[in-house]
């Protein structure tokens, strides 16, 4: 009985021999598609995300930036002009427009509209800018989330489908 066994295991040699070739080679193909859909689908998704950040028309510089302030000890004041403040009964004159020596541009900075000033407690003058939030922030934040998640689906998707359909290639070749 050895010597019947024995010759049936020498033809189912060259079979396993042949199926796992195939195998490898289904898992070199999947691979290699693999790479290359990934990386198709990291630069179509950043094209998509710099083309909604351009569109869109928001500014990153301005999205994150705090309201800018005059500081007498680092600031040079250019003009004043008078403001109502809050808990005073007469406006009060306070630097409208200056010179930042830390800002390599020179450009002046102004005083912002929408920035309150209020007289706290100790008598002192506050900046009360309210509450600051920009929900556009949300908006990008979304949308990079959306065009991540879509990426993520369509490669799962794409990788699949292909998986799908290459036995029937192997087979064929």
């Amino acid at each position: 009985m050895t010597a019947s066994s024995g010759n049936l295991a020498a033809p189912l040699e060259p079979a396993r021999r042949e199926q796992q070739a195939q195998e490898e080679l289904q898992a070199h193909r999947v691979r290699r598609y693999t790479y290359r859909v990934t990386a198709i689908l990291i630069v179509v998704c950043n094209a998509v995300l710099l083309l909604g950040v351009w569109v869109s028309g928001v500014n990153l510089d301005t999205l994150f930036t705090t309201p800018d302030r005059f500081n007498t000890a680092k600031d040079i004041c250019v003009r004043l002009s008078w403001h109502k403040v809050a808990g005073v009964e007469r406006p009060v004159q306070l630097c409208y427009e200056w010179i930042n020596l830390s800002d390599p541009s020179g450009d002046t900075h102004t005083f912002q509209a929408e920035t309150q000033v209020v007289k706290g407690g100790d008598g002192k003058l506050y900046y009360d800018e309210g509450v600051r939030v920009d929900y556009r922030v949300f908006v990008l934040g979304a949308f990079v989330v959306v065009v991540v998640a879509l990426g993520v689906t369509l490669k799962r998707n794409l990788i699949a489908r292909y998986r799908r359909r290459l036995p029937t290639r192997v087979n064929e070749v």
